[in-house]
């Protein structure tokens, strides 16, 4: 009886563990897929990527707000402002990509944020002070995008010829 029982108890177990192998790559869901040659670990890792290199982010419309700041001081500083609160946001790595829109239908900027949902992000927006101030609103999407995007703000401090 117990040589049945742990020949039971081992194939059990190589059926889970088989299971578990195939649920765990990427073969599970395309049985085609192969082994990127090219693939670095300890980048994917670094830059929160999971099998697909992808990740999960949440993506930041700016629009239009109620508050037009006229032009002037107060307008320049807080405009100063929103571009320090992008730069520490980028350094503490959670704003990952931004820009400006043409402003066509109120259409302003975006933000992309590497965090985990819109709750965070909603609170890294209220430290924008063109959010505070109502010159802006923002609009939140999820966002599941290349883990490559991590790497903008690096890349883009070698491109860019003068400090602003």
């Amino acid at each position: 009886m117990s040589t049945t029982r742990t020949f039971f108890g081992i194939r059990l177990a190589t059926v889970f563990f088989s299971i578990w192998i195939y649920s765990t790559f990427s073969f599970a869901q395309n049985p085609t897929a192969t082994v990127n040659p090219k693939y670095d670990a300890e980048t994917a890792k670094s830059l929160g990527a999971d099998q697909r290199g992808m990740r999960h982010y949440v993506l930041v419309i700016l629009k239009t707000g109620p508050n037009k700041n006229p032009a002037g001081k107060e307008r320049d500083d807080m405009f100063a402002g929103h571009f320090a609160n992008m730069k520490r946001l980028a350094a503490a790595g959670k704003l990952a990509l931004a820009g400006p829109f043409d402003g066509a239908e109120g259409w302003r900027g975006l933000f992309i944020f590497a965090v985990k949902d819109i709750e965070e992000a909603r609170l890294l927006t209220a430290t924008d002070p063109v959010i505070t101030k109502g010159e802006m609103v923002a609009e939140y999407h999820p966002w599941y995008g290349s883990a490559a995007v991590m790497e903008v703000g690096r890349i883009h401090e070698t491109l860019t010829a003068i400090n602003p």
